[in-house]
């Protein structure tokens, strides 16, 4: 069901874009893609440095507003923690010249300017006045509650923590880890004696079935005994199944499956990925269903919480595939950010660092009714 949030004015506009976004922006800037009158989500892009060119900034974020289907018109919202100064004519609002170079871009590009406006600590004001006023930001009210987003009080990196774990609990899965790894070497080398940990061998047959086990996870995403997160950590630490996890959850058990096959083929004899699977990877195709990302995003970043250190940067760049996938690319740089901490040269984390540092975007967040 689609929830439509109106407003009547630019005070009301502003007091709905926290629920467009899904959390109220802090130092971004914010486009606002329109269809007509109506407006489906918003995309939020750091305020730009020093050191960017703003032509080139004004470019990239009108290009990202336009690709979305059926877009024709644009708003663009400021928040900044900076004041407007104060002159002898007037006052200047905070980065009254990118929005400008922002403005023109759209315009160039034939879109219509809904509105452009700056929220700062002190009030809002709008860059389209010759002689901007700044309102008190008690006009612009609380953001609607809508049910299916929820809290949107808090800023773009809200909800990108990792879950609180307490030792005993890491401590516990570092201990299934080390077990599982010591049973699966030894089953390479010959029979088990009997006196292996039961937990340890449920978890060794698990992985006997990868898609299968992989499709469980999804069920208790927040209640993953330790051998379970154990065995999901070995998966996740080797490329080929971390990549079947992503795609898995990404589609269904079947793509699990055709992925799998697909990449131990290549493994095996060279034989080239189909080039569907492949398109997964970089957000294009047919678009996920949001639910089943969410819930994997659950798993993986309760896997990370709860791993030894050396074995987090694979749930950590699972969970920026994900986050990434549903829209959510300043969480995303978050995990890789946490990544580069403890390995610098992960490669599946170098490859979408690129990604997102060059703004780029899968397919399906550019379609009507965005998935984030």
């Amino acid at each position: 069901m689609t929830t439509l949030l109106r407003a009547s004015d630019s005070a009301g506009f502003l007091s709905i874009v926290p629920s467009l976004a899904g959390f109220t922006p802090r130092d971004s800037i914010v486009l606002l893609p329109f269809h007509g009158s109506r407006t489906y989500g918003a995309m939020r892009l750091d305020l730009p440095r020093d050191d960017v060119s703003l032509e080139d900034f004004a470019d990239a974020a009108v290009g990202l507003a336009a690709r979305v289907d059926g877009t024709d018109a644009v708003a663009v919202v400021v928040y900044t923690d900076d004041a407007a100064h104060p002159t002898r004519d007037g006052f200047v609002l905070p980065f009254a010249v990118a929005v400008d170079e922002l403005l023109g871009c759209a315009e160039d590009a034939g879109l219509r300017v809904v509105d452009a406006l700056c929220v700062m600590p002190d009030g809002w004001s709008s860059y389209l006045d010759d002689d901007p006023v700044v309102e008190p930001l008690d006009q612009i009210g609380p953001a609607p509650e809508v049910e299916s987003i929820g809290d949107v009080s808090g800023d773009q990196l809200t909800g990108a923590e990792l879950p609180s774990v307490d030792l005993a609990e890491k401590e516990r899965v570092g201990r299934a880890l080390r077990d599982l790894d010591d049973l699966l070497a030894c089953k390479e080398r010959g029979p088990l004696t009997g006196t292996e940990n039961p937990l340890v061998i449920a978890a060794a047959v698990m992985l006997e079935d990868i898609p299968a086990f992989l499709e469980s996870v999804l069920k208790t995403p927040d209640d993953l005994p330790p051998f379970a997160v154990a065995a999901l950590l070995w998966c996740l630490n080797r490329p080929l199944l971390r990549d079947v996890a992503i795609a898995q959850w990404a589609t269904d058990l079947a793509g699990g499956i055709r992925t799998l096959d697909a990449q131990l083929n290549f493994s095996e004899n060279g034989r080239m990925v189909p080039d569907d699977l492949g398109e997964v990877f970089l957000g294009r195709g047919a678009s996920p269903d949001p639910d089943r990302l969410r819930l994997a995003l659950s798993v993986v970043r309760t896997a990370a919480a709860r791993a030894p250190r050396s074995r987090r940067p694979a749930p950590l760049t699972a969970a920026a595939w994900l986050s990434w996938a549903l829209g959510r690319s300043t969480h995303a740089g978050h995990y890789l950010d946490l990544v580069r901490a403890i390995d610098p040269e992960y490669g599946l984390a170098a490859l979408l660092g690129t990604m997102i540092g060059g703004a780029m975007l899968p397919e399906w967040a550019f379609r009507r009714g965005p998935i984030g």
